[in-house]
């Protein structure tokens, strides 16, 4: 056999350093998955413990960079544990005690204003919001665009409620020196439609129906000792009329709110909600009555149901009767005949008066 110890070309030296060299691979490869693995640890008890991390690391794994997505938006706003939210759109609307604001959908700001209140709120309805201050006497309404009403009440009369219907009509409730409050309702361009002052009950808050033709209105009074909440229906389409068209008691609780759903009055009270299906059998029962109403001094309607029944013919030729009013009237008086032999003699001297005649 062939020496190759010293043999550059056919030496095997480098196969008794191969063992070694795989060992010291392994033992780098080792180190880098626990140096990894202790880095993921740190990044994760960081995460817990900011209380936010594992959303953030969520939505890194589930949408990429913040670049690169488009399923989120960003939205840039003064921090306040007085700020009330709203989503119009693509449009976020957030009010605080001193600034409203209208956002676009990546952050800039589309219209806002300064406002001072002490107790903000913020309702929505028709695609629009309403931004008011409870008992004070700044109130604006805003869509995606920015402002499209404002309002600004008396030191004396402030706000207490507004509420929009889904097209938009506006319903304000607000405090009256001398009454118990008093109700004012706007339409969708803003035109005042209709107004109340209230003396007998507290007014708590309103809405107008989603068809546009009611105004509901929540009172609160006393019967018994004992306060009880009462909803007031009130006609829009009568231009000028200021009286109930029907009313109802809310049992079991104080009404905190009123909304609409399917067609029906929803009242939400301290105890109970309440849903109210009143509203079309009134307006069906305020037809009728209508109906009846018409029918009365209608006499064509009259003629038709007295001939149809019977009770009256109409007259032709062979029941009219005429009468000649050309001679002097006359009267004829027939004195009653005496009977017995009174009667008698009587016929006995008018028989020989007129023979001697």
């Amino acid at each position: 056999m062939a020496d190759t110890t010293n043999d550059i070309w056919n030496d095997n030296d480098g196969e008794e350093d191969e063992a070694p060299r795989k060992g010291g691979r392994l033992r780098r490869f080792g180190i880098f998955f626990l140096v990894l693995a202790a880095v993921l640890g740190v990044v994760l008890v960081a995460a817990y413990r900011d209380g936010t991390g594992f959303d953030a690391l969520r939505r890194m794994f589930s949408y990429g960079s913040g670049e690169e997505s488009t399923a989120e938006a960003q939205y840039d706003y003064d921090a306040s544990d007085s700020n009330r939210f709203a989503v119009l759109g693509d449009s976020l609307v957030v009010l605080s005690d001193t600034k409203l604001q209208v956002l676009a959908r990546g952050g800039e700001e589309i219209w806002s204003t300064s406002v001072r209140m002490s107790a903000p709120a913020l309702e929505t309805g028709g695609g629009r919001a309403v931004a008011y201050d409870v008992g004070g006497t700044e109130l604006y309404v805003v869509d995606e665009g920015g402002e499209i009403l404002t309002l600004t009440a008396p030191e004396d009369a402030p706000y207490f409620s507004a509420r929009l219907n889904e097209d938009g009509w506006l319903a304000v409730t607000t405090e009256l020196p001398g009454y118990k409050g008093g109700v004012t309702a706007y339409n969708s361009q803003g035109t005042e439609v209709f107004s109340l002052t209230a003396s007998d009950r507290f007014v708590i808050d309103a809405r107008v129906t989603d068809d546009d033709n009611t105004l509901a209105v929540v009172t609160l009074g006393q019967e018994n000792s004992v306060f009880v909440s009462n909803m007031v229906l009130y006609s829009l389409e009568t231009a000028g009329n200021v009286d109930p068209a029907a009313d109802y008691d809310v049992t079991d609780g104080l009404v905190a709110a009123v909304g609409e759903q399917d067609g029906q009055l929803v009242t939400v009270a301290d105890e109970t909600y309440d849903l109210q299906d009143q509203l079309e059998e009134l307006r069906s029962e305020e037809k009728e009555l209508l109906a009846q109403y018409e029918l009365v001094y209608d006499l064509e309607n009259i003629e038709r149901q007295m001939t149809a029944s019977g009770a009256m013919v109409k007259a032709n030729s062979s029941n009219t009767v005429y009468l000649d009013l050309s001679e002097a009237d006359s009267i004829i008086y027939y004195e009653q005949a005496a009977g017995g032999i009174t009667g008698l003699v009587d016929r006995l001297e008018h028989l020989v008066s007129s023979l001697l005649s």
